[in-house]
């Protein structure tokens, strides 16, 4: 083994775990109007940039941390906050060491996302993956509605995704990023038997939850996520962003419920992406998740979370996107 091999293995062993956390989201739309309304008048993020191409939305100090992008297609990157060079060496490791492409990116690109340089690769689902160490600060408070939204160490929230590939999927997150399992869920939604299991990478609950159905690998949903997730401090500020995006008419797909998990009460209202988006207060610490044991709930609710104003066609849509679903191969990174 030579001096670069010994180098890479030895990062590649150390942990990661805490050093991580969701940084941004960079949506591809044409839907800019809608994201505008939906963004800042109902989620109630803060419009810090709007340009004829593009949107950018702050929740807290972070200059960017939503970005909407004029594009003809539909599409998402994440962006991965590491903590130190340290962390993001071990990371670019381990995805050296299974082959994964990785392209780094400065200028106008990386100002875009408010970082100054990001290292970009295909994650499960041809999903980007961006990583970056250092973001953007803005000198004034963000002007969000309500109380503003729970970040800091924990990242700006969570998502979720379904896949054909669950294994493969879960093991990306834990080999790559020493991802820590929280808890499972199984639940039977729209005939369907489903599968869930939750991710932390950092003292949130979860960072990732990833879902699948048990038996025949189904995905009904177009989308490269099927729920992005922002948590805000109080549970009033839940309640005046249900009642904001219902007034300027956008769809509650799950009425306010809460999960047995985390405890989040929440609801979720579709995005001009086609993606839910989740507002949610926790009703308990994120700190207690470490000592607590990795149960298994039946069940995503506690109570409601009941289909609001799902149509016949949003379900008709998802039984053609499961279906479709059965003809395609899932790219995974290894």
């Amino acid at each position: 083994m030579n001096a670069i091999d010994t180098r890479l293995t030895t990062a590649a062993a150390r942990s990661v775990y805490g050093s991580v956390r969701l940084g941004y989201a960079l949506i591809d739309s044409p839907r800019l109007a809608e994201w505008k309304r939906f963004g800042a008048e109902g989620i109630g993020m803060a419009l810090t940039d709007s340009e004829p191409d593009a949107l950018a939305f702050r929740t807290d100090a972070h200059a960017r941390r939503l970005i909407v992008r004029r594009r003809p297609q539909e599409d998402i990157a994440l962006g991965l906050e590491i903590a130190d060079a340290g962390a993001l060496d071990t990371i670019l490791a381990r995805l050296a060491g299974r082959g994964v492409r990785v392209e780094e990116i400065g200028g106008a690109e990386a100002a875009l996302r408010g970082v100054e340089r990001l290292w970009r690769f295909l994650g499960p689902k041809a999903m980007a993956l961006e990583l970056f160490t250092e973001a953007k600060r803005a000198a004034d408070p963000a002007k969000t509605l309500g109380h503003g939204f729970v970040t800091g160490e924990r990242g700006m929230g969570h998502v979720a995704i379904t896949t054909l590939k669950y294994d493969a999927t879960i093991a990306f997150w834990r080999e790559i990023f020493d991802a820590r399992i929280s808890d499972f869920i199984e639940d039977r939604i729209g005939g369907v038997n489903l599968r869930f299991t939750f991710l932390r990478v950092n003292p949130r609950h979860h960072s990732i939850a990833v879902a699948a159905t048990r038996g025949v690998a189904m995905d009904p949903f177009a989308t490269k996520i099927q729920h992005m997730e922002m948590q805000v401090p109080t549970l009033d500020d839940v309640s005046d962003a249900y009642r904001r995006c219902r007034a300027l008419g956008f769809k509650i797909m799950m009425a306010v419920g809460q999960h047995p998990n985390d405890r989040d009460v929440s609801f979720y209202a579709m995005s001009p992406s086609g993606f839910y988006f989740e507002v949610g207060w926790a009703s308990q610490a994120d700190e207690d998740i470490e000592a607590a044991p990795q149960a298994t709930y039946q069940g995503v609710s506690l109570w409601g979370h009941k289909p609001q104003d799902q149509t016949l066609g949003d379900k008709l849509g998802q039984m053609r996107n499961a279906v479709a679903s059965l003809f395609r191969n899932e790219y995974a990174p290894y």
